[in-house]
């Protein structure tokens, strides 16, 4: 991987150490051409227009997605970002009185707020499985509760809140072998390392295009393996996803298209589809290497230092670090990185439910460097956190 290339097409690099690509990556050149081209030819020609004389490029989006994660074309739906894709396929399950729902204590917010919405609405019941003694999720204890009133298994294969790599393969054999559905929140791990969902076993996969896939924001995805259709009932239906059968009914469109809106910013589709295509080229494995690297240099650093403490669990971790300096606020530990030009985020305890009912540790400082950061960068995050931690001792 050629480093200094690969900063140099990308213009944030030059003015800022970005080290928050969990919330969102930054841009390339190229994928920002692919999308600034498209609102001009928007701006030139139509809207409309612009879109039917793009319409090869904007459907290849799916090929690459599907290549990415390993699935085909016709089994990826695009959406504006990854909670409605979670959504899309969540809320195409049916649920009654007694239905279980298993996840983990890592799993989103907004997922959480679903779950306890459809318990709310239909009397299922949602069951948190705990963590090992490493703090990923515990499959032995997951198999184990799975039974005959299991309807669903929803994991987030890395949490919002640090660095943790859930078993996913081992989840989805599970699974499998129980003929459990399996939704598999991707957000925060595709385009950081590989993914692959066949390796992995799941039915359903969300991700977004803003993240470590330096995509643009608004964008995001749905993988659905094809045996998944069997049981899923869209719970929108409009243009793009059925088509009218000239009576009183309709039929569904093939694959995932039925999960899928009309109206969809194509600039955004072409941005996202230029990012994904770098990544191939660049390649997963050699992506998932460099920041996972990263994520453990900066880690150890940070935990070789007095007064800082990190908070990252599970036997893999990825580039995600989240940590704490002793007796100073963890708003003012994020606010000098930022006043030092190094972009960070806080954790936020509403986000993670169950992680804060067991553990009750956030806020947390949460740094996430991507493979064109360099050593030097994290060098300079480490060093604002330890004059932090000497002044507040």
């Amino acid at each position: 991987m050629d480093i200094d290339a690969l900063r140099q097409d990308t213009p944030g690099t030059a003015n800022r150490v970005h080290l928050n690509n969990a919330g969102a990556g930054l841009l390339s050149r190229r994928t920002l051409a692919a999308m600034t081209s498209h609102l001009e030819l928007e701006a030139a020609v139509g809207g409309y227009e612009a879109a039917a004389q793009e319409r090869d490029r904007i459907n290849a989006t799916r090929a690459n997605i599907a290549r990415l994660v390993g699935g085909q074309a016709d089994e990826i739906a695009l959406f504006d970002n990854s909670t409605h894709a979670w959504n899309a396929a969540f809320y195409s399950m049916r649920f009654k009185p007694g239905d279980r729902i298993l996840t983990g204590r890592a799993e989103y917010g907004s997922s959480v707020l679903a779950y306890l919405q459809t318990a709310q609405r239909t009397g299922a019941e949602v069951v948190v499985v705990p963590d090992d003694e490493s703090g990923q999720l515990d499959t032995t204890t997951l198999a184990n509760l799975i039974d005959g009133r299991t309807k669903l298994v929803g994991v987030s294969h890395v949490p919002t809140s640090g660095g943790l790599i859930n078993p996913a393969a081992e989840i989805g054999r599970i699974t499998r072998a129980a003929g459990i559905p399996f939704l598999l929140d991707a957000t925060q791990s595709v385009g950081q390392f590989p993914v692959d969902v066949d390796e992995i076993g799941c039915d359903l996969l969300t991700a977004t295009g803003r993240k470590f896939l330096r995509g643009p924001r608004g964008t995001g995805f749905l993988w659905v393996r094809p045996e998944a259709l069997e049981y899923l009932d869209p719970c929108v239906t409009e243009i793009e996803a059925a088509t009218w059968d000239g009576k009183r009914g309709f039929t569904w469109h093939d694959g995932a298209r039925r999960f899928e809106t009309w109206e969809v910013s194509y600039s955004n589709v072409l941005g996202l589809s230029e990012a994904v295509q770098q990544a191939l080229e660049l390649g997963m494995d050699e992506i998932g290497r460099r920041a996972i690297f990263l994520g453990a240099y900066l880690r150890d650093r940070l935990e070789a230092l007095p007064g800082v403490t990190t908070y990252d669990l599970g036997r893999n971790r990825c580039a995600i670090v989240t940590a704490k300096v002793d007796a100073v606020p963890t708003a003012d530990v994020a606010s000098t990185l930022t006043k030092q030009g190094i972009n960070v985020t806080t954790t936020v305890a509403e986000h993670t439910q169950f992680d804060t009912e067991h553990r009750g540790v956030h806020p947390l400082v949460r740094l996430s460097p991507h493979y064109y950061n360099t050593e030097a960068e994290l060098d300079r995050a480490v060093e604002v956190m330890a004059e932090l931690a000497r002044t507040a001792g």
